[in-house]
């Protein structure tokens, strides 16, 4: 397999797993702050164990530093919104609305990367849009989740962008290691002086710790540093639009393992299709460009 076709399963794979991600979300009675916040020290745990394992340095400049710890901080509160907008909606109106990363991605891309806008990309970003506005007009009762997941969607597409720029010089293990500690450190902080850590905090289900370590293991562990890594390879914009296709994973996880409340209305399922569509669009686009530029080259 070719190292870019190689690349572009794993990304796929890692937007299955996160598909997969919702759902567990969904399936942990715990509330979203408490969620995250085990999730995030668990992988922490977990990826500091392999790095030394690995024998790895821990150590980064002073500068990277403190870009990894705002990021950290990014992901925490893009993962709290994304895990209050399941709880307060369902899975499938969580997912459909972080599609529009894509959008964002394609506005602040330019900005951050100092490269001209390309019109296809705000284009597929505006078409997701419409598939948004599609699900809302049919699901109306769903309008804060779809709010909280719209804040979800820009934290993730800032974060996408930040990591970027980051993977050009430092390793995957060690970005991911050092912005989820910092998550989880920024979290801690707000627990304490909101008076958080309480007895029931730390009473957790069986059921609840094993979808836990799923989550923080699988889902966050390796599909963060796998993430990281494919970055170096695929543009923030690719990336951000193939995660469109979570929702695709998602919601057909979610019916299967939740049921009847996520089965939603017909027109909501044409709105994942104009996302879906876009996701195809842009990959088709951005082959011929490249076909095109290999072949004068």
């Amino acid at each position: 397999m070719q190292p870019k076709l190689k690349n572009y399963a794993h990304l796929h794979l890692i937007v299955f797993i996160w598909g997969f991600t919702a759902v567990l979300g969904k399936l942990i009675t715990i509330n979203a702050l408490p969620l995250v916040w085990y999730r995030m020290l668990i992988a922490s745990v977990l990826i500091l164990g392999y790095i030394g394992l690995k024998k790895m340095s821990l150590r980064v400049a002073p500068k990277i530093f403190l870009i990894l710890a705002a990021a950290g901080i990014v992901i925490a509160l893009h993962w709290v919104t994304f895990f209050m907008a399941i709880k307060v909606s369902n899975v499938s109106i969580a997912l459909a609305t972080m599609s529009t990363g894509a959008f964002f991605t394609a506005i602040l891309e330019p900005i951050l990367y100092k490269r001209k806008i390309i019109w296809y990309e705000v284009l597929f970003g505006l078409l997701v849009i419409l598939g948004l506005l599609v699900i809302f007009n049919v699901e109306t009762q769903y309008g804060l989740g779809i709010l909280i997941a719209l804040m979800s969607s820009f934290l993730a597409a800032i974060f996408s962008l930040i990591n970027g720029k980051l993977i050009q010089t430092e390793k995957p293990t060690i970005i991911s290691f050092y912005e989820l500690s910092s998550g989880v450190l920024f979290l801690s902080i707000f627990l304490m002086f909101q008076k958080g850590f309480t007895k029931e905090f730390f009473e957790l289900s069986i059921h609840d710790w094993t979808y836990i370590f799923i989550l923080a293991s699988v889902c966050t562990a390796y599909a963060f540093i796998a993430s990281v890594k494919v970055m170096r390879y695929i543009s923030p914009y690719t990336v951000m639009l193939t995660i469109n296709l979570e929702p695709v994973y998602g919601i057909a996880l979610a019916y299967l393992f939740i049921g009847d409340s996520e089965r939603m209305k017909p027109f909501f399922y044409i709105g994942a299709l104009i996302i879906i569509a876009t996701v195809v669009a842009n990959g088709l686009i951005k082959n011929r460009a490249k076909f095109k530029k290999s072949s004068r080259e």
